[in-house]
This record gives C-alpha cells, sequence and structure tokens, in this order.
C-alpha cells in the first residue's frame, strides 16, 4: 500500500482555509522569507510565526522528506478566509501503515485561540482523514492541565488510552467520528 499524493491544494471551512505546507515553504519560512506567502497573497497573523511553530517545522520538512509530494498527511497551514491571516497550524506526522493510522496536532496563535479555529479545523482535517479508506485510526496526545484540548478532543469523541508523563493519549476510530 501506497499513499497517494495529495490531489487537492487546499480544504476549505465556513472560516478557514487549510494549505498543505511544502518543503520549500517550510525552509524559507525558518529563514525568515515569506516571499512564497505573498504570492499567495497570505499573510502573516499577528505573532505567527510563533515558537511552536519554527520548532515544528524541522520536524515537518522531515516528514515531507519521506513522500515524493504532500500527501495530506503531514501539516496544513490554518489562514482566516476573511483576511488570509496564516493563523496556526494542524495536521499529522504521517501514515503509519503498520496500523493505519494517523496521529493529530494542532496549534492556534495566541491572539485567535478561544474563537473556535482549532475545532473547526480539526473537524474538517479529521472528516478528510476518514474520507480515505486507508485511515483506520487518528491518534492525538495533549499535556494533562491542557483542558481545551481534552475538551475538543471529547468532543469528537476521541477515546482516553492512556496517561503517562503528564501525557493523555487518545484514539478515534472513523465509526465514533462525529
Amino acid at each position: 500500500m501506497k499513499v497517494e499524493s495529495l490531489k487537492i491544494d487546499k480544504l476549505t471551512t465556513e472560516r478557514l482555509i487549510l494549505i498543505p505546507f511544502t518543503i520549500p515553504v517550510c525552509r524559507n519560512i525558518l529563514n525568515e522569507n515569506y516571499s512564497d506567502l505573498d504570492s499567495w497573497n497570505l499573510k502573516k497573523g499577528k505573532s505567527w510565526p510563533d515558537n511552536d511553530v519554527i520548532e515544528t517545522l524541522p520536524r515537518i520538512i522531515n516528514n515531507l522528506l519521506k513522500v515524493e509530494s504532500p500527501t495530506g498527511f503531514e501539516s496544513w497551514m490554518i489562514i482566516k478566509k476573511e483576511t488570509s491571516e496564516i493563523i496556526g497550524d494542524l495536521g499529522f506526522k504521517g501514515f503509519n501503515y503498520k496500523d493505519q493510522s494517523v496521529d493529530i496536532g494542532y496549534g492556534i496563535i495566541k491572539e485567535e485561540r478561544r474563537k473556535g479555529y482549532a475545532e473547526e479545523a480539526v473537524k474538517e482535517i479529521i472528516k478528510w482523514a476518514f474520507s480515505n479508506e486507508i485511515v483506520k485510526e487518528i491518534t492525538a496526545n495533549c499535556l494533562i492541565e491542557n483542558t481545551n484540548s481534552v475538551n475538543l478532543l471529547t468532543k469528537f469523541n476521541f477515546i482516553e488510552l492512556r496517561t503517562e508523563n503528564n501525557m493523555i493519549y487518545w484514539t478515534l476510530e472513523n465509526k465514533n467520528f462525529k
């Protein structure tokens, strides 16, 4: 089984656009070069890229190096439709062939939190992932004290698997997604 290249260039929700990262975009952002984003008429959100994004970009590049082109099971930028501002990122850490699963992660810049953007983006990416028949499970983890993530994952029917080292580990099967 091989994961195919992504056939779409974005996902769209009521208020958001999700666009997959590419290696050149990631490398340019790390070098504080935003010409790719300018050419797409995108703007940086107030504190984007924040430290979390900068720390994550090398891992995103590493995941993208494992595939010929983005498959969708890597990371995506979260963009507000209304302003074309990048306000966060979400996505997966690649496709786990053995378990036919993906592990989800997400982050929104502090100025845009508590406005429902994470929920809207996560719902769309989960819906997209499960539309690919090869995905049987989506996993996640978050800090115990991250009540916003705990509430969000619970809302989508993720089931808590275990707690270990201040982290909660979760799972979601397609049949349980709502």
